[in-house]
């Protein structure tokens, strides 16, 4: 009787101990699933902000610029994976975007750099962000960061404008 005690009080706490990691799993997590179309458009980034790090800690994003310098950069990404974005001080770059529904429990939004001559399928390089939000007319984007073994985040806040 007492070994069927034993038993019954591991399992229990086994059970416990599962269900409070898959919901500390689970707190991190963006939207997922949201549909491809409400992706395409032209965007705006109206703020920058950050979670887990300070302003200064980040230098230079997507091999780019500082992140302050997105900042009311505008986003073109049409239906056929095809964008550009364009920076305030008139930089631009041309992207292939994707959304990635198989990471997990996030979505991932992700580009790729595209220079004259390249073929997306052939550029093996790119960034992703987390979607953690899009409802077709306001999108926010985390960019993950890894600073002394912790990952914080960039975030990135989107308004449709067309």
């Amino acid at each position: 009787m007492k070994k069927l005690i034993q038993f019954t009080f591991t399992v229990l706490a086994f059970t416990v101990v599962l269900s409070a990691c898959s919901s500390s799993k689970n707190a991190v997590t963006g939207a997922s699933n949201v549909s491809r179309g409400k992706f395409t458009g032209t965007w705006t980034i109206n703020n920058v902000s950050y979670d887990g790090i300070v302003q200064q800690a980040v230098q230079n994003v997507f091999d780019q610029a500082p992140p302050q310098d997105f900042v009311g950069s505008t986003w073109k990404l049409t239906n056929s994976g095809n964008g550009i974005y364009t920076l305030q001080n008139g930089t631009s770059q041309t992207i292939f975007w994707s959304v990635n529904n198989n990471s997990g429990s996030n979505q991932l939004f992700q580009f790729k750099k595209l220079f004259e001559g390249d073929k997306a399928q052939k550029v093996t390089e790119g960034y992703q962000m987390v979607v953690a939000a899009n409802d077709g007319n306001s999108m926010t984007l985390k960019s993950p960061v890894t600073i002394a073994n912790k990952t914080a985040y960039i975030i990135y806040s989107f308004t449709k404008t067309k």
